[in-house]
């Protein structure tokens, strides 16, 4: 008999501008995940950028979705430079990294399992917000 895989590790990445409220990154968050039928349920951790580790709108969203919020510095975040779906000049003039939300995840997701990552969702745009949505596997110890 064989057993069940083990569940995927789902992050979500998220960046965002100075001010950015919790209910605009919630709504990013709520329509990314509806338009691609993933359950909030399904979701670990949350996962952005160290300069943004004080942000209040990203820590109360943290808060209120009972997820565990970690912040990657750019030069950890330059290393998934190769994977993301878009590099953004702005980001990398701002940050030191091309692209926050998909970098992040990818970071994080990868820490998890211990394995590779990969995106789920490529990087969503809305008002001042980013959102991208990464999964590893776990392999059977």
């Amino acid at each position: 008999m064989s057993r069940p895989s083990p569940a995927p590790i789902l992050v979500i990445g998220l960046g965002c501008q100075r001010g950015c409220t919790a209910s605009t990154l919630r709504a990013l968050l709520d329509q990314a995940l509806q338009a691609h039928r993933i359950d909030l349920d399904a979701v670990q951790a949350l996962a952005s950028i160290d300069l943004k580790r004080h942000e209040p709108g990203l820590l109360e969203l943290a808060a209120q979705l009972g997820l565990p919020l970690t912040c990657f510095s750019s030069v950890e975040l330059a290393t998934y430079q190769d994977q993301l779906s878009h590099q953004s000049q702005i980001a990398f003039e701002r940050t030191g990294c091309y692209g926050i939300a998909e970098s992040a995840a990818l970071a994080l997701a990868e820490r998890l399992a211990q394995e590779p990552s990969s995106l789920v969702i490529r990087r969503q745009k809305y008002a001042q917000a980013t959102f991208a949505l990464a999964r590893a596997t776990q392999k059977r110890r």
